[in-house]
C-alpha cells in the first residue's frame, strides 16, 4: 500500500501550488482521502478531506476559499489545488486514507487515517 505525494515546492506568497497523490497496492476507491499539514514545532493538522465518491469535501476554516480538494477514483489520486498561497501554509503536506467512505469533522484527528504518504514540502516566501 503506498501513496505518492508531489507537486511541492517553493512560491512566493500570493500564488499557486498544486500537490498530487497517487495510490497503489489497493484499491482506495471506496476510501475518504485527504490532505494534513505539518509545520516545524507543530502537531499535523487536518487541511482538507473528500469522501469516496468525492461528493462531499470538508476542509480547515484557515484554507477554506484557498484551498481546493478533488479525487480522481479512475486514476485513485487526489490534488490539492491551493491558491492565494500564505507564509503561514508553509509546512510538509501528507497525503492520507482512511477505510471508510466518508469524512466528517470528528476525522480532522490525525489517528482517524490509516495510510500515509511521504511529505511534501511547501514553502511560501514573503
Amino acid at each position: 500500500v503506498q501513496l505518492q505525494a508531489s507537486g511541492g515546492g517553493l512560491v512566493q506568497a500570493g500564488g499557486s501550488l498544486r500537490l498530487s497523490c497517487a495510490a497503489s497496492g489497493r484499491s482506495f476507491s471506496r476510501s475518504a482521502m485527504g490532505w494534513f499539514r505539518q509545520a516545524p514545532g507543530k502537531e499535523r493538522e487536518f487541511v482538507a478531506g473528500t469522501s469516496a465518491s468525492g461528493g462531499s469535501t470538508l476542509y480547515a476554516d484557515s484554507v477554506k476559499g484557498r484551498f481546493s480538494i478533488s479525487r480522481d477514483n479512475a486514476k485513485i489520486s487526489v490534488d490539492l489545488q491551493m491558491s492565494s498561497l500564505e507564509r503561514e501554509d508553509t509546512a510538509a503536506y501528507y497525503c492520507a486514507a482512511r477505510n471508510v467512505p466518508h469524512v466528517t469533522w470528528r476525522d480532522r484527528d490525525a489517528g482517524q487515517w490509516e495510510y500515509w504518504g511521504q511529505g511534501t514540502l511547501v514553502t511560501v516566501s514573503s
